[in-house]
């Protein structure tokens, strides 16, 4: 006669570290400074949602560097390129569909995501052929790619005049978009209305393949341990091309976004921002796709906030919040190491 069965130890759960909501504290916490700090609540209220709107703008364009400096250790400093490329690409396509011409709300708004489209496949096109000829041969070598790909910046700047000439392109707003809509005294502008349901979007398909989807988990488990990933029978280096060239696109996705937020576009209008965005992926923490959203709304409202409160702060308010983040937070408010 036997013994029951004896039955296996279940293993213990493994245990999920809390979520850190102190950087969203943050956020919340320089929003409801501001209040008595403007004094008058639709003043406040336009400036907050002017704020949260421009830094959906920064988010989009910074994502992109975010998945290739945070992700593939590419400082790529030639991101501004592709900036360009986006808004200048705009240009011509939404010129060549009558945009401008007397149309609907939703004609014109197809008539954008068309532009942002064509922008985004341009841009990660060349983002492709920048892979492969200039960033290929300085992977793992930080000063060199900070040389080579500042050149290839500068080489497709002039390359733009040559396309589309050395002066400033008009990019003005369309008309359904012009104006805005009002809350009692406060304004919120309909463009910044659909910015920020861009951003937003960008932001939630972003987190939900990085978490939630097979590519995200291999394009993590590749910037943890690549050989190990490589043995399994994957190729790293094609998904790493496909991270560059999706940087590339939602970098030329943001040159609309910011070209129609500035209603003009120059060759130079990608390294313009390019110290911008750094700074966004610094205070976020390198690679954390969270942290760059978190610290581009941070950008966004401080810039709002000092240009109306003190406009000479504004000058320098974006290396000072930087400076107050990583005295708090040397890594920045969600480094991925610490995941």
């Amino acid at each position: 006669m036997t013994g029951p069965a004896s039955v296996a130890p279940t293993p213990a759960a493994i245990p999920r570290s809390a979520f850190d909501w102190k950087p969203f504290g943050l956020l919340l916490a320089l929003v409801a400074a501001a209040l008595p700090a403007v004094g008058s609540a639709s003043s406040w209220l336009t400036l907050t949602f002017a704020g949260l709107a421009m830094g959906l703008i920064i988010f989009v364009i910074a994502s992109g560097l975010t998945l290739v400096f945070g992700l593939m250790d590419v400082l790529n400093f030639g991101h501004g390129l592709f900036i360009a490329i986006g808004a200048f690409v705009a240009t011509s396509v939404m010129g060549g569909m009558a945009v401008y011409a007397d149309q609907g709300v939703l004609q014109t708004l197809l008539a954008i995501f068309a532009a942002m489209l064509v922008a985004m496949a341009v841009a990660g096109a060349i983002g492709w052929a920048f892979e492969r000829v200039i960033v290929r041969p300085v992977y793992g070598l930080h000063l060199k790619q900070i040389l080579i790909t500042m050149g290839g910046m500068i080489v497709g700047e002039e390359l733009i005049k040559v396309v589309w000439g050395p002066l400033q392109i008009a990019l003005p707003m369309p008309a359904p978009l012009r104006g805005a809509f009002y809350i009692g005294d406060a304004a919120l502008e309909k463009y910044r209305i659909v910015a920020a349901l861009v951003g937003l979007a960008i932001f939630a398909l972003l987190a939900w393949t990085l978490a939630r989807t097979k590519v995200g988990l291999l394009i993590r488990a590749g910037v943890q341990d690549r050989e190990m990933v490589e043995s399994l029978g994957y190729r790293i280096r094609r998904l790493f091309i496909g991270v560059f060239v999706a940087g590339s696109g939602l970098a030329g996705l943001g040159g609309v976004m910011w070209g129609l937020y500035q209603q003009a576009v120059v060759p130079q209008i990608g390294a313009q921002v390019n110290v911008l965005i750094f700074i966004v992926i610094i205070i976020g923490g390198l690679g954390s796709t969270l942290g760059c959203f978190i610290g581009a709304l941070l950008v966004g409202l401080v810039a709002n906030y000092t240009g109306f409160l003190v406009p000479k702060v504004a000058l320098f308010s974006n290396i000072a919040l930087m400076v107050a983040i990583l005295l708090w937070r040397p890594q920045g408010l969600y480094p991925v190491t610490n995941r």
